[in-house]
Order: C-alpha cells, then sequence, then structure tokens
C-alpha cells in the first residue's frame, strides 16, 4: 500500500504556547510550535481560525438527559480569514457571539459518522465567541443511567466519553487531535451528585452540586471528560487517589493502592510526571472501554476490581498514557499507533519494575497472541501501523495493531540498539515534544535523526509502518511460566482430569493461557471437569469468565449455560468482551440467543460499544 502521508500537508499558521518553568507545579505548558495538518476527521480549518482556550458553564439536567449552556472560546485568526469552523454533531445551537456582539451562524451538511460543521463568521481581529446550545438525550458521548444501572441503586450517573471524535456530540468544538487547547468549566448538577472531570478535581460533595475546574496545560478536545453521579473519594498516596460510588471505594481502594508506586516507576523510567495529581474514577458497568486516559483522572471499568490486583495492568497502561498520548499525542486518527504502541511498551516497563521481568513476559506474550489473531482476522490494509482512514469510522482504527504491532516495532529497536540507548531515546522524545501533536512522518524523522544514524543502525522501518503485517523480525517473548501452564493444558487435553493438574498460586494471565490453549474439540465432559474443579462459568473475574465464555460458545458447551452468558452480556459494557462473544454465539449456531441478549442488554451499553454491535448484527442477518 502506497503511503499517505502526502496528505497530511502541513499548514502555514502555528499555536504558540507560552514558555513555563518546567519545575513549577501547574505551569507545565508547551514551549514549542505547535503545526496543524490536515485532518480528515474534522471540519476544522485551524490554519484559518484556531481555538486556545475553552471556557464552559454548563447544566446537566437528568431528567430530560441534557446538557445546557455556553461554551466560550479564545481564538486566534490568520490575516484574511473570515470564519471559524468547529465540528458539531446532534446539537441544537442557539445563539453565537463574536466579540460580544450575536452573529449569524451556519450548520452544513449532516454526514452520518463526523456530524456537520459549524461556521461562525470572523475577523482577524476577533478574539472572542461564545455559544449557547443543548446536547440532544442521544448524544453519543454521553452515558445517562437510571438509578438501577449504578451500583447503589439510589442515584442516576452521567459521564462522557470523547475518543475519538464523540466530543463534538457534547461540545461544538474543533474535534482534533492534532489541536491543543486549555479550558475551565462550572458544572451545575443535582445537590446530592458530584461532578468530576478531566481537570483539577474536588475531593468531597459540597452541598450546592455546582463545582468549578480548571486545565491549565494544553490538550486535545477528545480528552476532555466529565462525570457526575454519587461519588465518593479515597486516596492512596500523595498525589493519586481514587473515585467510585460509595459501595466500592474500598474495594477500589484496596485493588489500586499501588498506584503512587506505578507514578514513580514511570517517572524513573521516562521523566517528571506533568499533570500534577493521578487519579482514577471506577464508572458503572457499561463504560465502553476498559480505561480512558482523561488526564488527571483515568476513567476506568469495573472489570479490573477482581479482588486480587492481578487485573491492574491496565491501571498503568492509563497512566503511560500520561506521556504518550496526553503529553506527546497523534496528530491524526491515521497515527493512533504513536498513543497506543509507545503506551503499551511503556505499560509493560512499569509492570517490570514493579512486578518483575517474569510477571511482564506473561503480558507480552498474550499481547502477542492477540496481535497474531488480529493480523489473521483483519483486511491486510488495516494491518499497517500507519493508517488511511479517510471516510471511516477513526474506531476502526482501534485495533490490536495500533496496541501491539506498535509495542513490538519498539521492542524491536529496543533489541536493536540495546534499552540503555533506546530508553534515553524515549526519555528525550516525551521531553522534547511535551504539549505538541506528532504526526508517524515527524517521528520517523526525529527516530533516524537521534537514535538510528547516530547509532549507525538500520531497520526496516518502512515495512513496519507502512506495510501489512508482522515482519520478520517482530520480537517474540517467551515466558517460562506460560511453559509451564502449557505443560498442564497438554496434560489435560490428552486425558488428564482437571483436578490433578499443578495450578497453585496462578495468576490471571497464567489462567488466560491455560484457557486459550484448549482447543474447540475439547470433548464436553472435558469442559465439564474444567467447569467443576475451577469454576470458570461463575468466576469473578471478568478477563477469566470472557475468556472461558469464547472457549464455551465455540466448543458447543456455551448452550449448557446461556444463563451465565446472559447475565455476564447484560451486566458487562465493555466492547472488548462483548464483540467476541456476540461474534462467537453468531457463528456457533447460537445466533437467536445472540439476539435476544443482546436485545435485552444494548439499553446498558454505550453508544460505542452498541454502535459497533448494530454493525456485527445487521452482518449476521
Amino acid at each position: 500500500m502506497k503511503s499517505t502521508l502526502n496528505i497530511f500537508l502541513l499548514a502555514s499558521i502555528a499555536l504558540l504556547f507560552a514558555n513555563c518553568n518546567n519545575e513549577t507545579k501547574n505551569e507545565e505548558t508547551a514551549t514549542e510550535t505547535t503545526e496543524h495538518i490536515m485532518d480528515t476527521h474534522s471540519y476544522a480549518q485551524p490554519d484559518k481560525a484556531v481555538m486556545t482556550h475553552l471556557s464552559l458553564d454548563l447544566k446537566a439536567d437528568f431528567a430530560i438527559k441534557q446538557i445546557s449552556g455556553t461554551a466560550t472560546y479564545d481564538i486566534r485568526v490568520a490575516e484574511g480569514a473570515d470564519q471559524l469552523i468547529l465540528d458539531s454533531k446532534d446539537l441544537d445551537i442557539q445563539k453565537v457571539t463574536v466579540d460580544g456582539k450575536e452573529v449569524a451562524f451556519t450548520l452544513g451538511e449532516v454526514k452520518e459518522i463526523f456530524g456537520q460543521p459549524l461556521s461562525i463568521p470572523v475577523s482577524e481581529k476577533s478574539k472572542k465567541v461564545v455559544i449557547t446550545y443543548a446536547t440532544s438525550p442521544s448524544a453519543e458521548a454521553l452515558q445517562w443511567l437510571n438509578p438501577s444501572q449504578t451500583a447503589g441503586k439510589v442515584y442516576p450517573y452521567l459521564f462522557t466519553q470523547g475518543q475519538a471524535i464523540l466530543t463534538r456530540t457534547w461540545i461544538p468544538i474543533q474535534d482534533s487531535p492534532g489541536i491543543r487547547i486549555t479550558y475551565d468549566a462550572k458544572v451545575a448538577a443535582p445537590e446530592n451528585l458530584m461532578a468530576v472531570m478531566s481537570a483539577s478535581n474536588p475531593q468531597g460533595k459540597n452541598g450546592t452540586g455546582v463545582y468549578s475546574f480548571k486545565m491549565e496545560q494544553p490538550i486535545p478536545p477528545y480528552l476532555i471528560a466529565l462525570a457526575i453521579g454519587d461519588l465518593e473519594f479515597k486516596s492512596v498516596g500523595k498525589r493519586t487517589g481514587v473515585y467510585s460510588e460509595p459501595s466500592m471505594i474500598a474495594s477500589c481502594a484496596f485493588e489500586l493502592s499501588d498506584m503512587e508506586n506505578m507514578v514513580e516507576a514511570a517517572e524513573a523510567l521516562y521523566g517528571p510526571y506533568k499533570w500534577d495529581r493521578y487519579d482514577v474514577i471506577v464508572l458503572p458497568p457499561s463504560f465502553p472501554f476498559g480505561g480512558m486516559e482523561n488526564p488527571r483522572l483515568t476513567f476506568a471499568t469495573p472489570t479490573i476490581i477482581a479482588g486480587d490486583k492481578s487485573l491492574v495492568a491496565l491501571i498503568a497502561h492509563e497512566l503511560a498514557h500520561s506521556w504518550s498520548g496526553n503529553l506527546v499525542t497523534n496528530a491524526t486518527w491515521n497515527d493512533f499507533w504513536l498513543n497506543e504502541g509507545f503506551t503499551v511498551y511503556f505499560e509493560s516497563r512499569i509492570m517490570e519494575a514493579l512486578y518483575g521481568k517474569s510477571y511482564a513476559a506473561m503480558l507480552t506474550s498474550l499481547g502477542y497472541q492477540g496481535l497474531v489473531e488480529s493480523v489473521e482476522d483483519l483486511d491486510e490494509k488495516d494491518t499497517h501501523l500507519f493508517l488511511d482512514l479517510a471516510g471511516r469510522n477513526p474506531d476502526d482504527g482501534m485495533t490490536d495493531i495500533a496496541y501491539e504491532k506498535g509495542a513490538h516495532f519498539l521492542m524491536m529497536l529496543e533489541n536493536t540498539v540495546g534499552r540503555q540507548k533506546f530508553d534515553a531515546f524515549l526519555k528525550a522524545y516525551f521531553n522534547d515534544h511535551q504539549f505538541q501533536s506528532m504526526t508517524t512522518e515527524k517521528f520517523v524523522a526525529y527516530l533516524k535523526a537521534n537514535l538510528l544514524e547516530p547509532n549507525g543502525v538500520e531497520v526496516n522501518i518502512d515495512e513496519w509502518i507502512y506495510g501489512p503485517g508482522l515482519p520478520d523480525n517482530c520480537p517474540v517473548v517467551s515466558s517460562e511460566r506460560f511453559d509451564a501452564v502449557s505443560e498442564q493444558a497438554t496434560a489435560f487435553i490428552a486425558g488428564k482430569s482437571a483436578a490433578t493438574l499443578k495450578t497453585e498460586a496462578w495468576t490471571t494471565h497464567e489462567w488466560l493461557h491455560f484457557i486459550k490453549a484448549m482447543p474447540y474439540t475439547l470433548a464436553i465432559g472435558q469442559m465439564e471437569d474444567l467447569d467443576k474443579a475451577f469454576g470458570f462459568t461463575n468466576s469473578g473475574n471478568r478477563e477469566i469468565q470472557a475468556a472461558w465464555y469464547k472457549l464455551a460458545i465455540y466448543q458447543g458447551y456455551g448452550k449448557k449455560i446461556v444463563p451465565a452468558i446472559r447475565s455476564f452480556l447484560v451486566e458487562v459494557g465493555r466492547r472488548k468482551f462483548l464483540t467476541p462473544l456476540y461474534s462467537a454465539m453468531i457463528e456457533s449456531g447460537m445466533k437467536d440467543e445472540a439476539k435476544s441478549i443482546y436485545q435485552e442488554a444494548r439499553p446498558n451499553y454505550h453508544s460505542v460499544s452498541y454502535n459497533t454491535l448494530d454493525d456485527l448484527f445487521a452482518k449476521a442477518n
């Protein structure tokens, strides 16, 4: 496939951020030029007029499922430009003023994925734009939950999910990752609830329901996030803490008690944490992802609360985004691997520092297994690191290719030049490009100039980044602990009873490797033996349940445990689990059961999940 870098021409105007002392708390901002490039997933034309700061004054009305209020923008307009273009989708734009004077605005043609452009007349002297607006009850970024869908069952709940291009469904904005802004906000919620954002946050309810926020570091719009609910906060370190519903706060704080150690391990690798605090909010089950790296406040799925800290690698991943993704951000969604590949690699290094090489090796091995499956399942063009997603939903690029192929590319570089040199390179990369957006082309140039050429090294960069599949020099990490698990799996497949297997002290990762080693040709009796010995069907660990249910569905045992599968799919909204299980049911003679479960469960899912699943079921008909 030909490189499509030629479509990303550097624009003529640059947004300059003030020089700040990197040692001063709350004042670390960009010190270099941010270049605006063409983003096929945004209507914005930042080379002509660009936002620099956003002030929100909003009210959340749970009765009508609507956010309403004003968005005020500080803007910069280039010479000769006469309009500011924002992205919007399903928004009720009621009024627009420019420097205090009401103006006539234009909403352009609606496109299914992208919404419509909001064009506002401006001049070179224009400084401030105020938009009065309201959201739609069906806004894709907003998940309004009834009390019955929460842990406490008493109060409603709201959370947002902006990545990739959903922020435009709750804020009119230039919705491109190549644009960075600072923001502040005032949010009015019901008096008995607390609001938190990807910004400075309260640590307790104030009795009024009105909360104020500031994000002084410039961020891309997809990282603006809001949650409102019956929340409680518990500190787990000097700059780390957890938010959740009160009934979960003790278990969440226990599960995430290593967060401060994670921050320190990350800083030791690649430099100071630039966002002041690192807190996590554990959301209700309908959250569609494992985690979302909203700065200062990671949004996390409750499926990681396993009771034994066995799934906290997800927190290490979201923390790593504080460098790779939040500090240095993919300029377009075609460059998504620059966020996720770096983060998976960084996550592994954090886990190795805290829990040892053998633990990290298991994580990497599981990632490689998933990567191989993805390469086999995806269209060849979607196995490139740098993608051409023009005209497509950028969610299409959120696969194991960006995550695991990207991480394995960095592992290959580490193996080539040595860990010491590679760590120095990555630390310099994050520091040199902090609070900036990064294109694949620009990264390759930096890589050559600062790592490969100084060390006299040549590697197959084009094959890795612009080519399909896995190159021959893809690293494969071995795991002695998995080797021991494989021995037990082989013995079971050959006829040994489950109760006699040597499984003492196995971690979640070892159990996952064991389940994935089971062939779909197992006899029903063997499946029953496994379930009796290890209780997989009723496991309290969602990762283990998901892997077991997939095996059971393809093997045929799934028909015997439909109630358990139904309960799982109704209760859990994480897309990573939903798509494989519904796909397995459709492909394995359980389509009727899948449709029945989906009809019941769909109201509990976020739009990110049900949009994917709607397409899945439409193709199955």
